[in-house]
């Protein structure tokens, strides 16, 4: 079994800067790659940043220059630190882990999600 325990999200005003962490914990074989996604009210999911166990990393055009993804392999711990923030960045975020278990293939792995709100 595998948890993925998000925290950081909250309330900025535009220009703020907020950081997401994400640690996954459990009975982890090998962890390939994390990232974070967000939803919007009354849009689809989307893929923000990911980040791989060899450090690759990829962004979506909306953030890149902005955001920027982090890993820490030991702890099995992303970060996601958010400058320039912009009322369009306002939505649910959600920690992504793709992670192979013992005795199970890779599976990918959601965490609940962190509410970041961008208001003045």
């Amino acid at each position: 079994q595998v948890q993925l325990a998000e925290s950081g999200g909250g309330l900025v005003q535009p220009g703020g800067s907020l950081r997401l962490s994400c640690a996954a914990s459990g009975s982890i074989f090998s962890v390939y790659a994390m990232g974070w996604y967000r939803q919007a009210p009354g849009k689809r999911r989307e893929l923000v940043a990911i980040i791989t166990s060899g450090g690759n990393t990829n962004y979506a055009d909306s953030v890149k220059g902005r955001f920027t993804i982090s890993g820490d392999n030991a702890k099995n711990t992303t970060y996601l630190q958010m400058n320039s923030l912009k009322p369009e960045d306002t939505a649910v975020y959600y920690c992504m882990a793709g992670i192979e278990t013992i005795g199970r293939p890779a599976y990918d792995y959601w965490g609940q999600g962190t509410q970041v709100t961008v208001s003045s």
